[in-house]
């Protein structure tokens, strides 16, 4: 029963895992561009839901579409001043580029925040299955992913900007030669990113502390899942996040919990040595 547990508590985690991924693989997929600020945004995501259940009595989960709104803003002012100028470099200088604006937001985020724990104290008791107890925040939290990657997914498919979304990600020059405004669009890709680690940020916010550090870890695994489902692939990076969740979920009941790091780490190394294009990449 432990194990059962253990495995579902991990598959709801790794929807929100799936939902942080899938903003990094799809700036990845449109414009081939890694953004190592997604740490650093998700723990903004985390503050954002903090300070409107703190100050403004919203609930937190009502707070995720004022959070997704920043996020999207902030996305496109991250493209404009930092990603516009260096969309054609070598992959280092936009590296550099959005490394550089991790280095400002975890300073300011530092000078106003500190790096003293913050937690969204919003309880919703437990939720019996059974012999199987459950944390809502956990349900609520993964029922959101879902709804946010549905939303991208029709956005995506039936919405005149997500087909042009997907028609710069497959041919940049071809769709631009059709009339397509790459450069707005690429600003909607990475606004659409941001808003995703942002929200994802959000959810984690309500079931663990945070300090505005806390986004690295998480960064980390984004990278894990995304190397896992496939680069570039946004279900592959569902995919991932549920199987990263789920390792998470059942790696503490056969050994201690310390291991879940090397564990995860040494999938990713495994992966890059038999399928590097991931479960669902491309050839």
């Amino acid at each position: 029963m432990q194990f059962l547990a253990s495995l579902i508590d991990g598959l709801l985690l790794g929807f929100v895992y799936g939902l942080a991924a899938m903003g990094l693989t799809l700036i990845w997929g449109v414009m081939s561009v890694i953004n190592l600020a997604h740490g650093a945004v998700m723990a903004l995501g985390m503050f954002g839901t903090y300070l409107m259940f703190t100050y403004l009595g919203v609930n937190p989960y009502l707070a995720l579409l004022g959070v997704a709104g920043l996020g999207l803003l902030l996305g496109f002012l991250m493209y404009t001043v930092a990603v516009h100028r260096i969309i054609n470099a070598p992959h280092l200088s936009s590296l550099l580029a959005t490394f550089a604006v991790n280095l400002i937001i975890v300073g300011v985020g530092t000078a106003v925040f500190t790096t003293s724990p913050h937690n969204v104290d919003f309880s919703m008791g437990s939720l019996s299955l059974g012999r199987i107890i459950l944390p809502p925040t956990r349900l609520l939290a993964a029922l959101a992913a879902v709804g946010f990657t549905a939303a991208l997914y029709l956005f995506l498919c039936f919405t005149r900007p997500g087909k042009a979304i997907r028609a710069v990600a497959n041919n940049r020059t071809a769709a631009e030669l059709m009339g397509i405004p790459s450069a707005q669009v690429l600003a909607l890709s990475f606004g659409l990113g941001t808003m995703l680690a942002m929200v994802a940020g959000g959810l984690i916010a309500t079931f663990f502390p945070f300090t505005i550090l806390s986004g690295g870890p998480y960064e980390l695994k984004s990278f894990v899942i995304c190397v896992l489902g496939g680069l570039g692939q946004p279900l592959g990076a569902l995919v991932g996040g549920l199987i990263l969740g789920g390792l998470e979920g059942l790696i503490p009941i056969f050994m201690p919990v310390s291991w879940v790091p090397v564990v995860e780490f040494g999938l990713f190394v495994l992966v890059l040595l038999i399928r590097p294009n991931g479960l669902l990449g491309a050839k």
